[in-house]
């Protein structure tokens, strides 16, 4: 009788403790699920300004006129004015999924310069110089996330300079005879392809080609200001620039 006593104590007891053993064990650890992958999206939308620099040829023909103009007299020939330039940019571009648009205008200080001898008068060196050209353009591109690929065209305006010098090996060689200063009028082309390399910087290269035409000129003398000569001048312009900029009012849009 004892034996069942105590064994009916024991089973009791055993199972008095069993949820105080539970209780006593230390709660799960709960672990959070690590975060989605994000996928960072550059937006070329917003304003931006920049420098530019690099380098550009002008090829220039001249053909002599009558005096005041008129007909044709002799063609004097070609050359390029080569040189350097550094400007600045500012401009703004707005984007469309992967499609970007923008408007811009260009400043720059160019010393392109160049010279031949006159094929048509002998004594006579004939030289063209661009001091600086602006650029007016709208730009359509494509953009691969954080580069950029667009295309650009509009209105160019540039500042000529020409003279005359007596040719060497002639009486006086290198004296000025004539010159000119010309502000002229044209349109523009160009290409670019831009990287931004962090979330408001961008750098790129571009060419442009501008178009201006020919004009004609009537070259006064350094000495009493009295016409000279006359010639129709034609010229175009080449250049490739490399393009620092920073833009703000666009943001980086991260995508989940």
């Amino acid at each position: 009788m004892k034996k069942i006593l105590f064994g009916t104590i024991g089973i009791v007891a055993m199972g008095l403790s069993a949820p105080a053993s539970a209780a006593d064990l230390a709660a799960r650890p709960y672990t959070k699920a690590p975060p989605p992958m994000i996928a960072t999206i550059y937006d070329w939308s917003g304003f931006y300004i920049g420098i530019n620099g690099g380098g550009g040829s002008s090829h220039k023909c001249w053909d002599n006129v009558v005096l005041g103009g008129g007909a044709f007299v002799g063609g004097e020939g070609c050359h390029n004015a080569t040189g350097g330039t550094v400007g600045g940019q500012v401009g703004y571009r707005w984007q469309s999924a992967s499609w970007v648009f923008g408007l811009e205008g260009q400043g720059n200080w160019a010393d392109f310069s160049g010279d031949n001898v006159s094929n048509f008068f002998l004594a006579q060196r004939n030289r063209s110089r661009i001091d600086a050209f602006g650029l007016f353009t709208g730009q359509i591109g494509y953009a691969w996330n954080n580069v950029l690929f667009y295309v650009k065209g509009g209105g160019a305006v540039v500042a000529d300079k020409f003279d005359i010098y007596t040719a060497p090996g002639f009486v006086g060689a290198g004296t000025l005879l004539a010159s000119t200063s010309d502000t002229r009028w044209g349109g523009t082309v160009g290409a670019g392809l831009e990287f931004g390399f962090a979330p408001k910087w961008t750098v790129g290269v571009e060419y442009d080609h501008i178009f201006l035409g020919n004009r004609t000129l009537t070259l006064n003398a350094p000495v009493g200001g009295g016409a000279f000569q006359t010639d129709r001048i034609s010229q175009d312009v080449d250049m490739g620039l490399v393009r620092l900029n920073y833009r703000w009012g666009g943001p980086i849009i991260a995508k989940y």
